[in-house]
């Protein structure tokens, strides 16, 4: 999960709300007003009285020479976290305070948290995409609540992005019973956006959330409905959890039919037994198959985006899925040969 880090080279409350209500991960603040920062709300704070302390939490340093980025990388090496130093994203000659090809360097060697100084919503979606992973989170500085709010914002509006693929249904038939768990977000969901649900990590299948109408139940657009207890739902970063384990304060990734995807927080998972359906689909010779509630509400998702009941879904409609290839180890995405079936 991406953070961002707002730093106050001095205080004034206001900006220090505008970061803690646009959702900041931690304050950089002057030594002194460690306190001021927690009287306003519970954050991380980074500062000689606070929470992390310069020098033995967290090392600040510059990115100007080759010497800087030795020196960083032998702090990335120790697991350390590290903060690039420097007006965010602005020098005196209007440039970026670091270059691209030495962050690339530093993330490639591995170990340790980088974080980079960010002025603009380019500068944040440059820094996140480094080398593809992009760094750990971005240090925002600015005199400016609005700005503060908007480039926070722009951090948590996580940079992630799905790759769908268009499955065939071939068989669903009736399963029997089972503890079906609905995700309550803490997010209202648009209509079409929802999450990747499946039996199989490598075949997911977009389940859209609870936003239509229907004459026997209002719309929960906060919910996706995602199967029963044993189902893998895809997570911020790549990661794959089962349903049955999450929590309220976790994450889970919401997608959208254009691949778009963004980070939503847990409010309460709804574990009931209900009856359920088995859903059986193929692409390009693959096979992949989801347990759904059968009831009218639960919808997976058209290739334009359009929402198929599960009361109407029929062998030979298509439905966008998420494919890959590697196998999963504890959440986490490896190379090794395991089979799903």
């Amino acid at each position: 999960m991406k953070q961002a880090w707002v730093r106050l080279n001095d205080w004034y409350d206001e900006l220090a709300v505008a970061a803690l209500e646009s959702g900041a991960d931690a304050l950089v603040v002057p030594e002194g007003f460690a306190e001021a920062a927690k009287a306003l709300g519970r954050i991380l704070v980074v500062s000689p009285d606070g929470d992390l302390l310069p020098g033995r939490d967290v090392w600040m340093e510059r990115l100007d020479g080759p010497g800087d980025e030795a020196r960083i990388r032998e702090h990335l090496s120790a697991g350390r976290t590290v903060l690039v130093d420097g007006l965010p994203g602005r020098g005196e000659t209007g440039q970026r305070a670091w270059d691209v090809i030495p962050v690339e360097n530093l993330l490639a060697s591995g170990g340790g948290r980088l974080f980079l100084p960010a002025g603009s919503r380019g500068e944040i979606d440059l820094a996140l995409g480094v080398l593809e992973k992009g760094v750990a989170g971005v240090l925002i500085s600015s005199g400016d609540p609005a700005e503060i709010r908007d480039l926070v914002s722009s951090v948590k509006r996580a940079r992630e992005s799905c790759s769908f693929e268009t499955a065939v249904i071939e068989r669903i038939s009736a399963a029997g019973m089972g503890d079906r768990v609905c995700v309550d977000t803490c997010t209202r969901m648009a209509d079409g956006e929802g999450m990747l649900v499946g039996n199989s990590s490598g075949f997911l299948f977009f389940v859209q959330a609870e936003t239509g109408e229907n004459p026997y139940v209002a719309p929960r657009p906060f919910r996706v409905n995602g199967g029963p207890v044993h189902s893998y739902v895809r997570a911020p970063g790549g990661a794959i959890r089962y349903l049955s384990e999450l929590k309220a304060g976790e994450s889970v990734l919401l997608v959208r039919p254009d691949g778009s995807a963004e980070e939503s927080t847990v409010g309460r998972v709804k574990m009931e037994r209900r009856p359920l359906v088995l859903v059986e689909a193929s692409l390009g010779g693959r096979r992949g198959s989801i347990l759904l509630q059968n009831a009218e509400t639960v919808r997976l998702t058209g290739p334009g985006g359009e929402p198929i009941s599960i009361a109407r879904l029929q062998p030979g409609d298509t439905v966008l899925v998420a494919a890959e290839s590697a196998g999963r180890h504890f959440g986490m995405k490896i190379e090794e040969r395991i089979r799903e079936i």
